[in-house]
């Protein structure tokens, strides 16, 4: 996205019973499960949902004690939190198969630290991190908005709300902002699609949608009737896995930037913190917040990329897209290699990914989070290296 001129962008939102949201939380269930026995446990989950019935695919390395039964037990649980007990997709009938073998010995030998060997990163690959001055916590405004507006639906729809009344977990958001001189300044457009029950008509639908979407934008922004689109296609009783198969890793765009920045090549569900798809995106995201959090830039993208087997990070690239406060982005990247260690080992040591801390970044982004101290979790949102940077620009 530009960071001057007068545009429109949009970002879409999926929520968790969106079916490619229901895999990623499986799989990633899968991987709290192991991290839970052992930290040091490797995990690349893959799950397949559609009528009733879930797959899990992929390979493992982790104690015995985590069991197929097991798996599958917290598969039927995960599938109950989300709300799903319907003729075509239920908690307790679908039928749950694991097909997850062990871990390729051939990979397993470039990961390893052995003797003096570091361990290597999981897989080749590039991998962004993003940050923007747009919403309170650094993320692009259109994607934040959108998330929010189904994070708001389903907390209405799990506390009995009325607000949230007959809506059912399946549901998708799309927010098109107006930009002017690169900032967001007012609301264009907004699309929800949402799963309900066959008695709710599509006008209270709307009544429900629009309160919410009010409470959500900023006062003043206010959608235009005609602009303002609520099940496009009519009714939408039909969802979930029941509706359209779900698969791990179809939704990136919406677990990081929306489309405001640059993707690399990997999803993130089901993956252990040693596969850098995950833990360098979370790391450059880290890096990028701190950067605009101490108020280097008002955007930052950085990308950083791996090869199988090799420690360290092969660039370490940094584009302030022109807002760096007298910043050299060249200077800026060596001076982030050397506060971090952006090693597989060194990432996943400073922001203590080896625990079971996933399942809630499955839906609604991995990104702009509030950390919770009291579980530590979304490490990678801190702050805490503001201070540092300041200081080595004397700022």
């Amino acid at each position: 996205m530009r960071n001057n001129g007068d545009f429109l962008f949009t970002s879409e939102s999926v929520s968790e019973g969106h079916p490619d949201k229901v895999a990623d939380r499986i799989s990633d269930t899968v991987l709290d499960a192991y991290l839970e026995a052992d930290p040091e446990s490797r995990v690349a989950c893959e799950t397949l949902c559609t009528t009733n019935r879930v797959i899990l695919a992929g390979e493992v390395r982790g104690p015995a004690s985590v069991t197929t039964e097991l798996l599958i037990d917290r598969a039927r649980e995960a599938i109950r939190d989300i709300g799903y007990d319907q003729e075509g997709f239920s908690w307790k009938t679908a039928d749950i198969t694991s097909y997850l073998h062990a871990q390729s010995a051939h990979i397993a030998v470039g990961v390893d630290s052995a003797g003096e060997k570091d361990e290597g990163a999981g897989d080749q690959g590039i991998m962004f991190g993003f940050a923007t001055r747009e919403t309170k916590n650094l993320m692009p405004a259109p994607l934040y908005y959108a998330q929010t507006i189904l994070e708001k639906v389903r907390d209405y729809r799990k506390s009995g709300d009325p607000r949230g009344a007959g809506l059912l977990p399946d549901a998708k958001s799309q927010v098109t902002l107006r930009y002017v001189d690169g900032k967001p300044v007012g609301v264009t457009s907004v699309v929800i699609s949402t799963q309900h029950e066959a008695d709710l008509t599509q006008a209270r639908i709307r009544e429900q949608l629009r309160g919410i979407v009010t409470d959500v934008l900023p006062a003043g922004w206010t959608v235009p009737e005609d602009e303002f689109y609520v099940n496009p296609t009519g009714i939408f009783v039909i969802g979930g896995p029941d509706g359209d198969a779900g698969l791990t890793g179809r939704k990136i765009i919406v677990d990081t930037y929306g489309g405001a920045a640059p993707h690399g090549g990997g999803a993130f569900s089901g993956k252990d913190p040693t596969k850098v798809d995950r833990s360098a995106a979370y790391a450059a995201r880290y890096l990028a917040k701190n950067v605009v959090a101490s108020g280097l830039a008002d955007r930052c993208t950085i990308q950083l990329s791996y090869a199988i087997g090799v420690s360290r990070p092969l660039s370490v690239y940094v584009d302030l897209d022109g807002t760096g406060k007298d910043i050299d982005e060249g200077k800026l990247g060596r001076m982030l290699n050397e506060i971090m260690d952006l090693s597989p080992r060194g990432i996943r040591k400073h922001l203590r990914l080896n625990r079971p801390i996933y399942v809630p970044t499955s839906s609604y982004g991995h990104f702009g989070r509030v950390p919770d101290p009291a579980k530590d979790n979304f490490t990678w949102e801190n702050t805490d290296l503001v201070d540092v940077l300041r200081g080595a620009f004397n700022r």
